[in-house]
């Protein structure tokens, strides 16, 4: 049971880039799924999930109108696509799993705890 990040790179300001996180010997969508990331220096904080159900996905205002998270259950795998980037979303982003309520409104990011290894993010010109 393992998820696996991938899709990081060196980006310029203004560029795009898409991450994935695959899930291997369980159905990502048993779960809510969130991605979360960690700045050098910085604590890690969660950027984005999507929720087993219908409801909708969350971002924190730091990404809001920028990243969309999506999902794809025929390739188990969930999305998160990042526009418009700036040097201040550079940093190692996570996937992970958790038997956990995501929402419009956040959700609880402790209780994520199957994670998948990082995929390096860099912003810079």
């Amino acid at each position: 049971v393992q998820l696996q990040a991938s899709g990081g790179g060196l980006v310029q300001p203004g560029g795009s880039l898409r991450l994935s996180c695959a899930a291997s010997r369980f159905a990502l969508d048993a779960y809510a799924i969130g991605w979360f990331r960690q700045a050098p220096g910085k604590e890690r904080e969660g950027v984005s999930c999507i929720p087993r159900s219908d409801d909708s996905a969350y971002y924190a205002d730091s990404v809001k109108g920028r990243f969309t998270i999506s999902k794809n259950n025929a390739k188990n795998t969930v999305y998160l696509e990042m526009n418009n980037l700036k040097p201040e979303d550079t940093a190692v982003y996570y996937c992970a799993a958790g038997d956990a309520h995501c929402g419009l409104y956040g959700t609880s990011w402790h209780l994520y705890t199957l994670w998948g290894q990082g995929t390096l993010v860099t912003v810079s010109s």
